[in-house]
């Protein structure tokens, strides 16, 4: 039976993915107490990269949608973390995001706001944070977008 939290995703018309594993010499995520700190996530859908710069070939909303997805994959490592029972999940503290931009584009809040809003509607009071929005020149693998996050977690 799912909990809660993947109910109201689920009425979203989303259904969490297996958590992705990592790209490279790190681990997907540690548990510190009941701090949960996930590594970042890249922008992916449906096992395809989200490659792109935004004010060169990605708009805004494209961008959005890009660090939606990165949400996505952070709650699935969540899920992961607590041993498949995201109702665990008791706050989300922060998210980073990097935003593959151009040097004059200024706009990464927005972009960021795929992330922070779907958080927002799937978890509601719970998913209120702090976060982080920062432009960079490149990303692995050319995304365009990717997020790391803070949770606090049951133990």
């Amino acid at each position: 039976m799912t909990g809660k939290i993947e109910r109201r995703l689920a009425d979203m018309g989303v259904t969490l993915p297996d958590a992705p594993a990592p790209a490279a010499n790190y681990v997907p995520y540690v548990q510190a107490g009941n701090l949960l700190f996930v590594s970042g996530q890249i922008a992916m859908e449906n096992g395809t990269l989200i490659t792109g710069k935004l004010g060169v070939d990605m708009t805004v909303e494209q961008g959005q949608a890009a660090a939606k997805t990165c949400a996505i994959s952070l709650l699935a490592q969540v899920k992961a973390a607590c041993g498949g029972d995201l109702d665990r999940l008791e706050r989300v503290v922060r998210l980073g995001g990097f935003v593959n931009a151009a040097p004059d584009f200024t706009d990464h809040p927005k972009v960021v706001n795929g992330a922070s809003d779907f958080i927002g509607e799937a978890l509601g009071e719970i998913g209120r944070h702090a976060r982080a929005a920062v432009g960079s020149s490149s990303l692995p693998l050319g995304v365009a977008v990717e997020i790391e996050g803070v949770f606090q977690i049951a133990t």
